[in-house]
């Protein structure tokens, strides 16, 4: 899962969705040092990218990019599934997306000293191309590949990947789907414990 299904999947509490946010950012123990609920949204990440990364579903779609893509397979697969919660958004959120997309980069504003400098640097791109919507659209996706290749050490040219999504796409959203469903329930389980 990329930025929108984390962030999804922290609920209502906007520390928790900031902690989901910054979380790949923070190592080991260092994440005792944020407020209590950051914390549970750093951990609340860990939870889902270990779910995710085991899960049967998630690595049968992964598969198929696997041979162009290779480790980075993972990553490409993530941003696709974000794909289709965008796509779906209004099965699982009553609010419209670009709402709630808003709602958070004003919670990311008003929380930036909690941000990483790297986090706190990429903000106004993030914002200002609003990512979060923006992964609704397969051009979109291609863009925020585009940005992801370059970000690399080893460029792989992952926005060729949106040629891989449009011809597998039916399989994709179905695998998506019941995956989605099996996570949001594991994510319940883990916030209660948290």
């Amino acid at each position: 899962m990329n930025f929108l299904a984390h962030i999804y999947l922290s609920g209502n509490n906007d520390l928790i969705k900031i902690g989901n946010f910054i979380a790949d950012g923070i190592r080991g123990h260092d994440y005792e040092q944020f407020p209590i609920d950051v914390q549970k949204g750093i951990l609340l990440h860990r939870a889902i990218d270990t779910f995710t990364d085991a899960h049967p579903v998630f690595r049968q779609s992964k598969h198929r990019l696997h041979e162009a893509y290779g480790h980075y397979s993972g990553v490409i697969m993530d941003i696709f599934y974000d794909h289709f919660l965008a796509k779906n958004w209004a099965v699982y959120s009553d609010e419209k997306l670009e709402d709630y997309a808003e709602r958070f980069y004003q919670s990311l504003r008003d929380n930036y000293d909690w941000l990483n400098p790297k986090t706190q640097a990429m903000m106004p791109s993030m914002i200002g191309r609003n990512w979060l919507a923006s992964y609704a659209t397969i051009e979109g996706i291609g863009m925020i590949l585009f940005q992801m290749d370059h970000r690399t050490k080893n460029r792989v040219s992952m926005q060729n990947a949106v040629k891989e999504l449009e011809q597998y796409y039916t399989k994709f959203e179905s695998e998506f789907t019941a995956f989605f469903e099996e996570l949001r329930a594991h994510v319940q389980q883990k916030l209660a414990i948290l």
